[in-house]
């Protein structure tokens, strides 16, 4: 049995991870396909307490966050479009 070395160890790691980099390639793509979301049914009751998220300004892609008695606002536009997307649309 040959003796592993840290030396030989560490550069198996180094070309373990950087293959594990490209493979992630394609699925990184496939991630953000499936990033667009799906509407379906709640799995359980609401939680105590819950997460809103409010859009204050679609088009500077600000969103306040609140929890509790807690409230933050990002500016995050991905965000924003993906919660515009997902928002009922009215029947008016």
């Amino acid at each position: 049995m040959e003796s592993l070395s840290r030396r030989k160890l560490l550069g198996s790691a180094g070309v373990a991870a950087g293959t594990a980099v490209v493979a992630a390639g394609p699925a990184a793509a496939a991630a953000a396909a499936l990033e667009r979301g799906e509407v379906t049914k709640a799995s359980g009751k609401a939680p105590e307490e819950v997460v809103v998220a409010v859009v204050r300004d679609a088009g500077r892609g600000e969103v306040t966050v609140m929890s509790g008695t807690r409230e933050v606002t990002y500016r995050d536009r991905a965000l924003v479009r993906r919660l515009m997307r997902a928002a009922p649309k009215s029947k008016e």
